[in-house]
């Protein structure tokens, strides 16, 4: 009896010790984004291709022009949001250089929070990856049927700011919605060392092309389980070429702030007359790549005015925020070094928000990453 019981102990003893062992290096590597480097696929980056291929093909969310072979990788796949957050603790994000289109908003409290949307370049880390907020759900709406949209959980709470609440009444809920809850490690994974010392929630990361593929494998690559193309109704904006270097204005700054009181969110956007860009500052520094070690730069910056409110949903960690994504309203475009005073228009949640001049004409964009800044109305803007 007690040679069996031994038998028993020696046996329990060695499952325990080979689970703690199993559980250490799943952990390790889910802290560990290097465990997934060997296994990420980049088919249609910027330099892929033969290296004399031509430019000759544009993006059809900000007209950057590309080569055949990008062409024929993007055209497998849709346009993909993910939700960046931008507190303090989340600098230097990574991954927002690649974008295609940016929106920056308030999700709470005065921290604004970045949509990302890629399409046209692929990106190995990005992040960190934060919660759902209903007017981003909207802005990533404009782009084609079923977009796919990345974050972790959102906004829940009964009301009108019910983010997963209209993710499931829109029926994206395990279909072009990538919540983190439901999808984990290793497309979703956690990295302690990227950001040393800052909290849990500030050290979610994802992979463009992990994300694509999870939509894939529900049935949403270029078309979706019916067939029909994400872009069968979408609407692109135009595009324009840069204008010659001689009618380019030495300097320029764009500066405004989101909400009074809180500087570490100001944003300066400071004119680069001879790469035709607005290099961003953010809280008074310098806003960098984390995966490039560069500063972040756009070709286009568009300042939009929207009506902020309260929504007054009884959240207990602050107020959940609603912004009038519906109608139009006042804008300024910058590109080329100077300011043209625009307006926007959005008709419904899933139209595309549009910009025109004082003459009602459509603004072409400068080919390149546009970076759309949602500020509440009334607030102040500053160009010279």
């Amino acid at each position: 009896m007690k040679k069996k019981l031994g038998i028993y102990i020696v046996v329990y003893l060695l499952f325990f010790l080979i689970s703690l062992l199993l559980f250490s290096a799943t952990k390790s590597s889910e802290n560990n984004p290097s465990f997934l480097k060997d296994k990420l696929r980049f088919n249609g980056g910027e330099n892929n291709g033969r290296v004399d291929e031509p430019k000759t093909e544009p993006c059809p969310l900000n007209g950057k022009l590309y080569t055949k072979t990008n062409k024929q990788t993007w055209e497998t796949r849709r346009p993909l949001g993910i939700m960046i957050e931008n507190s303090t603790d989340a600098r230097p994000q990574s991954g927002l250089g690649s974008a295609d289109v940016i929106f920056e908003a308030v999700a709470e409290g005065g921290i604004t929070r970045f949509l990302a949307v890629y399409y046209c370049q692929e990106e190995p880390v990005v992040g960190p990856v934060r919660s759902a907020r209903v007017y981003f759900i909207d802005f990533i709406s404009g782009f084609g049927k079923f977009p796919l949209y990345a974050h972790v959980g959102g906004a829940n709470t009964p009301g009108p700011a019910d983010a997963l609440g209209q993710i499931e009444e829109m029926g994206w809920d395990q279909y072009n919605d990538l919540n983190q809850f439901s999808i984990g490690f290793p497309v979703f994974w956690r990295d302690y060392e990227r950001l040393p010392g800052v909290a849990t929630e500030h050290t979610m990361y994802s992979n463009t092309n992990r994300l694509w593929e999870v939509a894939a494998k529900r049935g949403l690559d270029r078309k979706d389980k019916k067939g029909v193309s994400w872009d069968v109704n979408f609407t692109s904006w135009s595009f324009k070429d840069d204008v010659a270097i001689s009618q380019r204005p030495s300097a320029f700054v764009v500066s405004f702030g989101f909400w009074e009181n809180y500087p570490d969110f100001n944003v300066r956007w400071q004119y680069d007359s001879k790469n035709n860009a607005f290099l961003r500052f953010n809280g008074g520094e310098p806003h960098f790549d984390k995966n490039t070690g560069k500063q972040l730069w756009a070709k286009n910056v568009v300042v939009v005015f929207m009506e902020e409110s309260v929504a007054n949903d009884g959240y207990d960690k602050g107020e959940h925020l609603l912004y009038e994504t519906i109608g139009e309203g006042d804008a300024v475009v910058f590109q080329d070094g100077v300011a043209q005073e625009a307006t926007w228009k959005k008709e419904s949640r899933d139209s595309q928000i549009v910009f025109v001049d004082k003459k009602k004409e459509e603004i072409h964009f400068n080919r390149g990453q546009i970076w759309i800044e949602v500020i509440p109305t009334g607030n102040k803007l500053e160009y010279k």
